[in-house]
This record gives C-alpha cells, sequence and structure tokens, in this order.
C-alpha cells in the first residue's frame, strides 16, 4: 500500500519532502507533483524502478526516461551544451521543456539512446518537485504519469492512489499540477527541433 502524503504546494513540509526522499533512497517509485502533470520517479541508480515505471506506463525497454534537476549548475553535469544551445536552454528554464541532449559520462548507460548517446534533462518549475531535488541532492529519473489508452497526465493524487495503490510506494499530493506535458526539445544535433508539443511555448525555438 502506497503511503500518502498531502504537501503544501507552497511552502512543502521538510518532514514530508525527507519521507519521500527515503523511500526513494530506499529504492522506491513515487508518483509526485510537476509543472506539467504528476510524474512517476525513482533515484538514478535504481534500476528495478525503471522496470517498475514502464509496467505502470505499458512501455517497452525503448522507453526514454528523463532526468529531473534542480538547477541549471546539475544539469550542466550531465549533458553538453555548445554555447549556443547552453543560451537556448538557460533561457528556458526553469519550465515545462525536456531538452535531448549528449549525454556525459555521469549518466549510466542503461539511461542512454543506444546510439545517439542522448538523454533528456529538465528542471522543473515546481515548488514541490524542487523541494524533492533538493534534498535527494542528485536528479531523479522520471517519466510523466500518463496512462496507457490515456493522452493527458493525471492530475489528482487521490485518483493516483486508488489506482496505483500496490504498485507504487509513495503518492504525493500538493493539489497543484499542470495539465498538459512538457515540450520536448532536441538539441543533440545543435539546432532545435521540437519533438513534441507541450505545455512550454515553442515560439522561441522558431
Amino acid at each position: 500500500m502506497a503511503t500518502y502524503l498531502d504537501v503544501h504546494p507552497a511552502n512543502p513540509q521538510p518532514r514530508a519532502i525527507a519521507q519521500v526522499v527515503r523511500i526513494m533512497r530506499e529504492d522506491g517509485v513515487v508518483a509526485y507533483p510537476t509543472d506539467s502533470g504528476f510524474a512517476l520517479g525513482c533515484r538514478l541508480g535504481n534500476a528495478d524502478g525503471l522496470v517498475r515505471m514502464r509496467q505502470i506506463r505499458g512501455l517497452d525497454d525503448k522507453h526514454h526516461f528523463t532526468l529531473l534537476c534542480k538547477d541549471f549548475a546539475q544539469l550542466g553535469q550531465l549533458v553538453q551544451m555548445p554555447n549556443a544551445v547552453f543560451r537556448s536552454v538557460k533561457s528556458l528554464t526553469p519550465g515545462c521543456y525536456t531538452f535531448i541532449l549528449t549525454a556525459t559520462a555521469e549518466v549510466p548507460r542503461r539511461l542512454l539512446h543506444p546510439k545517439k548517446r542522448t538523454v533528456g534533462v529538465r528542471i522543473p518549475d515546481h515548488k514541490v518537485a524542487l523541494a524533492m531535488l533538493a534534498e535527494m541532492g542528485e536528479p531523479i529519473v522520471t517519466t510523466t504519469l500518463l496512462m496507457p489508452g490515456e493522452t493527458e497526465p493525471m492530475t489528482e493524487g487521490w485518483e493516483i492512489k486508488e489506482l496505483l495503490d500496490h504498485q507504487v510506494d509513495a503518492v504525493i499530493d500538493s493539489g497543484d499540477v499542470g495539465r498538459e506535458p512538457t515540450t520536448v526539445v532536441d538539441f543533440s544535433s545543435g539546432a532545435p527541433e521540437i519533438v513534441r508539443r507541450g505545455a512550454g511555448d515553442t515560439s522561441p525555438l522558431e
């Protein structure tokens, strides 16, 4: 049965955030709020967590997860960014964007695109997600909580608790989430390629 935590959207309670992070450090999978709907997350080294998240979403092993980062300094340790790309990504963070970039050696091989050696990274604009990242001290491996056959991510914590009570270890509900998945931008070739249009405004990239 999943632990259910009601967290304040503007001032997340430190004790609740510490409890969530403890669950992740013990190889738990959590459902948590972001600026682009709810997401599933686990710690960077949790290989079993990746399998569980794929099972929940009905994904095959070719699905690429995103690394959620607390700030630009952390993001910069994970991916390579030429100056022009650096400026573009910097101008759009934090926000509802996922950037696909060439990974550094800091990223575990199982998270990379097998041919391109790329990984998706993002910095959320959501206080609860950022508090989790600050407490965690490392990126969170994440994927939008988009159930099989659905086109929009889940947005109600109590519904997630009912649906996934025996598939996740915790549900964090702040009552305050976005309603659209992120906009995905591939910068791996240097020029921006919009892979998916979502909550993030694409006009600065076009």
